[in-house]
């Protein structure tokens, strides 16, 4: 028989959530990142905001900021700002604009159960956990199937709802094809809902 190991470590909960928690959150990440040696850090950003911030305070580690596609606010407007992509891509910042990966999750469905459901069942499902959670799966997901993380190494995951950060998870990146191999290893902060 093997022995055993029992990790304790520590959730924060938030008692509201959104951009008020965006500091702490940094925060968090930061420390956990040093402690595991973390070399990647996703984050979350529609107007580039958050992705400056957390670039100015993620020094060291590589930072790839996840945005919302061109339109998905209005068509033909991309919602991170160009001063904000300047900014963060001149201190060596990422960022990548692409499709949501739960558009394509049926394919995941497909190879793994043989079957199709709407990709918004699983992004529903996520969100009982908090919107943070749905949208660190999913910029991770993205963030693999560009090549910009491993599938082998974890990452650091920071998301929130609507505006600022108040969610930060450690995973193992997966490729949407793979989504059900996806596994949370850590939850380092979350609003209490």
């Amino acid at each position: 028989m093997g022995v055993r190991k029992v990790m304790e470590e520590r959730i924060v909960y938030f008692s509201d959530s959104g951009r008020e928690n965006t500091e702490e959150v940094l925060g968090i990440v930061k420390r956990r990142a040093e402690e595991l040696n973390i070399k990647s850090i996703l984050v979350a950003s529609t107007s580039g905001d958050t992705a400056v911030r957390a670039m100015e305070v993620l020094k060291g580690v590589k930072v790839i900021a996840v945005s919302h596609s061109t339109g998905m606010g209005e068509p033909n407007v991309q919602q991170f700002t160009e001063e904000n992509r300047q900014k963060f891509e001149s201190k060596g910042g990422i960022v990548l604009t692409t499709m949501h990966a739960f558009a394509g999750l049926s394919r995941a469905m497909r190879n793994k159960f043989n079957m199709y459901l709407f990709p918004e069942v699983v992004a529903s499902t996520l969100r009982i956990f908090g919107q943070g959670m749905k949208v660190a799966c999913e910029i991770t997901l993205m963030a693999a199937d560009a090549g910009l993380v491993r599938t082998d190494e974890d990452v650091i995951v920071i998301a929130g709802s609507g505006r600022g950060a108040d969610t930060a998870l450690v995973l193992t990146p997966v490729n949407s094809n793979d989504f059900f191999d996806l596994k949370i290893k850590e939850i380092l902060c979350k609003p209490h809902f």
